[in-house]
């Protein structure tokens, strides 16, 4: 069996929070991890308050999200400015721990992922895969509740995901 391992940024987590399906990452991967500075997003400077911290500390007590220290701290002080700490961060930890997939929404922050070889895939990806495997029967209602909630999905991502998924 591969081992499917995969780094996280906040945003996702936030999101999937949001529509009580964050287990879906950990269904999906074999291991997730986040760096240190998603964690500190997510419980210091989250822009939707308090959403995703109670379900990121019970992901990590049981050890469902890894944490990590990113080594090469002066690379993403290097790069910060073109792309948050956190999404820098998850970009080097992948790089550093050999991982080929990153959880990344922004698409800046996915198009400089795929520069380096990374595999991205965000919060629609996780739900579209989801759906095909069998653990969720539909995903219409989790986009209409991400929009509702302040979440930017645009209207071409919307229609041509319900699109793929037969929920037209």
């Amino acid at each position: 069996m591969i081992m499917t391992k995969i780094v996280c940024n906040s945003s996702p987590i936030i999101a999937l929070s949001m529509i009580n399906q964050l287990h879906l990452i950990w269904e999906l991967f074999d291991e997730v991890i986040i760096p240190n500075e998603v964690y500190h997003e997510i419980t210091h400077g989250n822009q939707y308050k308090t959403i995703g911290i109670d379900e990121l500390e019970h992901a990590i007590r049981e050890e469902k999200i890894l944490l990590y220290k990113v080594h090469q701290i002066e690379l993403v002080e290097e790069l910060y400015g073109r792309l948050h700490k956190g999404e820098l961060e998850v970009i080097i930890a992948a790089k550093e721990l050999n991982i080929s997939r990153v959880i990344i929404d922004d698409r800046s922050a996915r198009k400089f992922a795929e520069t380096l070889m990374l595999k991205t895939i965000g919060v629609v990806g996780i739900l579209i895969a989801a759906k095909k495997i069998g653990l969720l029967p539909e995903i219409k209602p989790y986009l209409d509740q991400l929009i509702t909630n302040g979440y930017r999905i645009s209207k071409n991502i919307y229609n041509d995901t319900l699109l793929l998924v037969n929920e037209t």
